[in-house]
């Protein structure tokens, strides 16, 4: 054991032997392995140790493959036999519906490049395992590229291979504590002395957990149980004169493969069991769990049905051991945000499937600077600290083990470790029928639909297709209102901030007061990120993307930070009291602006039917904890949808997102009787006095604020029309609701106001068919509501959206 090294990996099971050989085998022979006991004491020495390369992630699959066609290649050049059976295996399927993803899956598989697949018949499934019974099975998918190893074999092969290319493999030697240096490396403090690593991995397996908190970090993995047992010799197999093939009774919940003369079977049972959730004992190593075969005994009548000849047979052993599992069963590979040069290869469940795609991925990303394949759903930078939460991860690692057979159908809302965080007008838009989807840990709406509506998932259109088509074309004829709850908010501020946003993204910049559309690539040209980037003038900027991707993106942000530049991630609000709420707008976002943003493009997006308004405070987005910050909803927004807000209502309101978000603005008629197209007065709060901008401009003398405008035109995409009405608050609404802003009392220096109303231009963004005439509709201050029918007059207008007003 030296005293430095470049890299040392962290665990001796067949991941961590794989990190270490593909490190060497890509340029870094200074590397080491350390093992707390010896090479596979953990998960790897007792895993079934089948492999397959179809998976529902292309990509993953890719991997896969990849990892299957290595094994060849590390027993040649380390001289260790990997104990290689290439049988060949089926998924079979029973199930009508699971039968028509098997081909769709077998058609993606093509896509990818795999072509060792193709479907089966139950005759030809017969064949390649004559002990199943295919009296139900409708067909299968099979793949020449499956079998079964040895998984000591395998583990020392990639030891060995990595040994001859320079790498040291320390066993017995447990780290007891990791410490971060001034230079970004790491101490690893060992039971043996102290080595100094410029990176380290964290393959830890069983014990990811305890190696992550050594460095700050909790990471989303826990120990579940797995049962499978060996039997005794079976007269049917004993008579083959060939190997039996892999088979997996998808509907069965059961795998089987050939041992000796007899065969394994394992089952994933619907009644999971977690085991040691913060990791397992230091002491723990070569030993097994008491089986409990009562729990897994429903899937063990399935898998008898399936394989008759199994009640015949006795059973040699029986295995329950420990795996660990992270919330969707993917592992967690790449480096740690916050933690320099400190990267995970952990929570790979399917080691022997996964080992060497993760291996090869983890060393392109420690040498060159990112994988070369697309792992996104192996990204540790998928989950934050939330995921970490002990019953959230109880409850969706438990979930993901139950289903590892279960079929899961496009958009189907799985309802484990939710709701964990909420949006702001959570109760609202669930009192209005909203259906939930989970992002990131956070609920968001997926439509809107009648109360008690439940939606019946399928592989083709389910239920509900009617119903989002509904709300689609309700924006498209209309408008729509989307709650921006579920977009990541990043500031970016300092002296650089323009230079540094200039180079990373691949747009320019918008001027003071817009908003663009930013691509974000990589060097290589792939995309990083598809945002939009907002300028607020003196150098503060926003970059909004998927909510999702916020661990994601603030790590390349970090990654590429120029001197002079501040990243902060405003997405969740620091003042939130609630720890289940999340908030839209950080409580220290740059200042509400007096003019709306200019329309260029339209921000409406989905909700028509139950359309929802932006918070009413600049601040956090909060439940309504005063009448300041109420979360309401318009009311002169009717299931048509074809109401818009009235400058009367909004001016009522307090100032908030409502000009942002939702690109509702108004213009005041100049002297002259041509719209200000740079300025906008500012609607009154409740409470405001008469010596405000907004109330100032609304005091204007009768004469002017009379004065009909005319109409205007900048580019002859959209003509300018006055409306007249009063910026005053409703009495009522035609919903009969009312806000707790509007429902209080009205400044006085509004409300003695002239009757005459003030004219004001309110433009909109929306997007019917072209030539199409639509009512649009106004609330003044008397309840009364004038309506007036528009024309779109030119082709330009449907460009970004169309405009009328």
């Amino acid at each position: 054991m030296k005293s430095h090294y470049r890299a040392v990996v962290i665990g001796g099971g067949v991941v961590g032997a794989s990190v270490l050989y593909h490190l060497t085998r890509f340029g870094w022979s200074d590397v080491a392995l350390i093992e707390r006991a010896e090479l596979t004491a953990g998960s790897t020495w007792h895993a079934a140790a089948g492999f397959h390369a179809l998976n529902a992630d292309p990509n993953v699959a890719a991997l896969q493959d990849y990892t299957i066609k290595l094994y060849r290649e590390i027993e040649a050049e380390s001289g260790q036999n990997a104990g290689l059976h290439m049988t060949g295996g089926v998924n079979m399927a029973s199930d009508p519906q699971r039968w028509e993803w098997l081909k769709s899956a077998w058609a993606v598989f093509q896509s990818v490049g795999i072509e060792t697949a193709r479907l089966m018949t139950p005759e030809e499934i017969k064949e390649i395992c004559p002990i199943v019974d295919v009296s139900d099975v409708l067909g299968g998918l099979y793949d020449s590229n499956e079998g079964h190893l040895d998984p000591y074999g395998t583990t020392h092969a990639y030891a060995g291979a990595a040994k001859k290319r320079g790498a040291d493999v320390i066993l017995r030697n447990r780290v007891v504590e990791l410490k971060q240096r001034a230079d970004g490396g790491w101490d690893v403090v060992t039971e043996k002395g102290t080595i100094v690593a410029e990176h380290v991995v964290n393959a830890g397996g069983l014990w990811a957990k305890q190696v992550g908190l050594m460095a700050g970090v909790d990471l989303p993995v826990t120990p579940m149980e797995h049962h499978y047992f060996v039997t005794e010799d079976i007269p049917e197999i004993a008579a083959l004169d060939k190997e039996l093939g892999l088979a997996v009774d998808l509907d069965g919940f059961s795998y089987l493969r050939q041992e000796r003369k007899g065969v394994l079977l394992g089952v994933y049972e619907q009644n999971p069991k977690h085991w040691n959730m913060d990791g397992a004992p230091w002491d723990y190593g070569i030993e097994l769990i008491p089986e409990d075969i009562d729990r897994i005994s429903p899937e063990l009548s399935k898998a008898y049905q399936r394989f008759p000849c199994l009640a015949k047979a006795g059973i040699r052993k029986w295995v329950n051991g420990a795996f660990t599992f992270t919330p969707d069963g993917n592992p967690l590979v790449g480096p740690v945000r916050g933690l320099s040069n400190y990267w995970v290869a952990c929570g790979v469940m399917a080691g022997f499937s996964q080992g060497g795609g993760v291996g090869k991925s983890l060393a392109e990303w420690m040498i060159y600077g990112e994988p070369q394949a697309d792992i996104f759903g192996m990204d540790i930078a998928r989950y934050g600290a939330f995921a970490a939460n002990r019953e959230y991860l109880k409850q969706t690692t438990g979930q993901f083990y139950a289903r590892r057979f279960v079929m899961t159908f496009p958009n189907e809302r799985l309802p484990a470790g939710r709701p964990l965080k909420r949006p702001g007008a959570y109760d609202g838009m669930s009192a209005a029928g909203a259906e939930w989807t989970a992002s990131w840990g956070l609920e968001i709406p997926a439509y809107f639909a009648p109360m008690g509506f439940r939606e019946e998932t399928t592989l083709k259109r389910s239920n509900a297709f009617d119903i989002v088509g509904d709300e689609v074309l309700q924006v498209r004829r209309a408008a729509g209102l989307v709650d921006t709850t579920a977009f990541s908010r990043h500031a970016v501020s300092g002296p650089g901030a323009e230079a540094w946003l200039d180079r990373l993204l691949a747009c320019r910049l918008p001027k003071p007061g817009r908003a663009k559309l930013a691509p974000m690539l990589g060097h290589d040209g792939r995309l990083k990120g598809d945002l939009t980037v907002l300028n607020w003038g003196g150098g503060d900027y926003w970059i909004m993307g998927s909510y999702y991707l916020r661990e994601f993106h603030m790590r390349w942000f970090e990654a590429h930070l120029a001197e002079g530049v501040s990243v902060t991630d405003r997405t969740q609000c620091p003042a939130s009291s609630s720890p289940d709420r999340t908030q839209g707008r950080s409580s220290n976002a740059p200042p509400i602006r007096t003019s709306p943003p200019k329309p260029c493009r339209s921000w409406l997006a989905a909700r028509s039917t139950s359309a929802w308004c932006a918070p009413a405070s600049p601040g956090c987005r909060s439940p309504a904890s005063s009448a300041s910050r109420s979360t309401v909803r318009p009311p002169c927004m009717r299931p048509c949808a074809r109401r818009c807000w009235s400058p009367a209502r909004i001016s009522a309101s307090p100032r908030s997102a409502i000009t942002r978000s939702i690109r509702c603005g108004w213009k005041r008629a100049s002297a002259s009787g041509r719209a200000n197209s740079r300025k906008a007065t500012r609607p009154a709060r409740p409470g405001s006095t008469a010596s405000s901008p907004s109330t100032r401009a609304i005091s204007l003398d009768a004469k002017r604020r009379s004065r009909s405008a005319r109409p205007v035109s900048r580019d002859g995409s959209r003509r300018w029309r006055s409306i007249r009405s009063t910026p005053t608050p409703a009495a009522s609404s035609r919903s009969g609701t009312r806000d707790a802003a509007s429902a209080s009392s009205p400044p006085a220096a509004m409300a003695t106001q002239s009757a005459r109303a003030s004219p004001w231009r309110c433009w909109m963004t929306i997007s019917p068919r072209r030539g199409r005439s639509f009512p649009y509709t106004l609330s003044a201050s008397n309840g009364r509501r004038a309506s007036s029918r528009y024309r779109l007059t030119t082709p330009r207008a449907r460009q970004c959206g169309n405009r009328e007003d």
